[in-house]
């Protein structure tokens, strides 16, 4: 099992920048693909961002590529999400997720989720 928590939410103008970060418990954090989702107000939890488990794969969706930017570091059990130019329709709560060989872009597939972190983008 793994245990996941987020940190660096807030409320930031349109056009800047947050970084998240996604921090596991356990040894065996790098047998784990990890992801970001995201659920808006009155919206479903969509898929944002994915990394294969020793960092070779990176998956986006389309509303956040060449914007966000996902990185893992396995010695510090972390996965980041750096999120540029940001727009107010990146404001949701942000959970990371975590499952074993891949990351499913359906969240009813995941094993492993965060308890979630705010992002605010204000026009």
């Amino acid at each position: 099992q793994v245990q996941l928590v987020e940190s660096g939410g807030g409320l930031v103008q349109a056009g800047g920048s947050l970084r998240l970060s996604c921090t596991a418990s356990g040894r065996t954090f790098s047998s784990y693909a990890v992801g970001w989702f995201r659920q808006a107000p009155g919206k479903e939890r969509e898929f944002v961002a994915a990394i294969t488990r020793i960092g070779g794969g990176t998956y986006y969706a389309d509303s956040v590529r060449g914007r966000f930017a996902i990185s893992r570091d396995n010695a510090k059990t972390t996965v980041y999400l750096q999120m540029n130019s940001l727009k107010p329709e990146d404001t949701a709560v942000y959970y990371c997720a975590a499952d074993l060989v891949r990351i499913a872009t359906t969240p009813d597939k995941i094993n492993y989720w965060g308890q979630g972190t705010q992002v605010t983008v204000s026009s």
